[in-house]
């Protein structure tokens, strides 16, 4: 596999970190691939039950590969490695889809900038632990893109239609505590402490009900998009099928008898 995404599994917890330092782990053909290998990978491993993403270096991601861009030509041809199909770029995209959808909780470890493709790829991940150095932007219109990887559709949801538009129009730079007082991110830490606070936060959820979990993300996922009554009909039918789980029948007699539950994931 790549080594522009590298994987580690450390118990139930799966780390992908992206590992281009020397360019901020700007996105390239080959890591958008891998990246979506390496997710559908732990999604797949029910012996994972949370997953987060990272960066090496300086950046969590800066986005698309725009050195690799500026090779295209003046008549809008392209003569480098630069996406030109929509089939090949939606399937890259996937990636997005996986971090939000997928039945296990996925946190995203921001440890630096987060720009354009590489926020919205942090924005698709269920929490967001941002060290007090990282920095956050759309980035597109700077470089005369509208943008992908679900960017639009994630942060209208978190921050109203009115100020989605306003990040993805002036491209300004936001910082940790400003993405926070917006609700783009979960907590801010200390630099040093970045990892050390995400995987107590992934071996708690790991510990989880991993089931139920998956269950109330996709009750997130469908009302996103659908009516509320429809929305209660979706609820209704995973609450009776996590009831039916072993973790659910365990947890209530825990709860009875005043014990810690144990989820295995059943």
């Amino acid at each position: 596999m790549s080594e522009t995404v590298l994987l580690e599994n450390r118990g139930a917890v799966a780390i992908m970190t992206l590992n281009r330092p020397e360019s901020m782990n700007a996105m390239n053909p080959e890591m958008l691939d891998t990246m979506f290998r390496v997710a559908r990978q732990a999604a797949d491993d029910p012996a994972i039950r949370c997953l987060v993403i990272t960066g090496n270096g300086r950046a969590f991601s800066a986005g698309g590969d725009v050195k690799a861009m500026a090779s295209g030509n003046a008549d809008g041809s392209r003569s480098g490695p630069v996406v030109s199909r929509v089939d090949v770029l939606r399937q890259q995209e996937e990636v997005s889809r996986l971090l939000a959808e997928m039945p296990k909780p996925t946190i995203c470890a921001v440890n630096g900038v987060a720009a354009g493709a590489g926020l919205s790829v942090a924005l698709a991940a269920d929490l967001r632990v941002a060290s007090d150095q990282s920095r956050y932007t759309t980035a597109f219109a700077k470089v005369g893109f509208s943008g992908d990887f679900g960017g639009t559709w994630l942060l209208q949801r978190l921050v109203g239609p009115l100020k989605a538009k306003e990040l993805y129009f002036l491209s300004e730079v936001i910082s940790a505590q400003q993405a926070l007082d917006l609700g783009l991110v979960s907590k801010v830490v200390p630099h040093d402490s970045l990892m050390d606070e995400t995987m107590a936060l992934a071996d708690r959820l790991a510990a989880g009900p991993t089931l139920a979990f998956g269950r109330i993300k996709d009750n997130f996922s469908f009302g996103a998009t659908n009516t509320f009554a429809d929305t209660l009909q979706r609820e209704a039918e995973n609450m009776i099928a996590s009831g039916k789980t072993q973790d659910h029948l365990n947890a209530a007699r825990a709860f009875v008898e005043k014990a810690t539950p144990v989820f295995e994931g059943r």
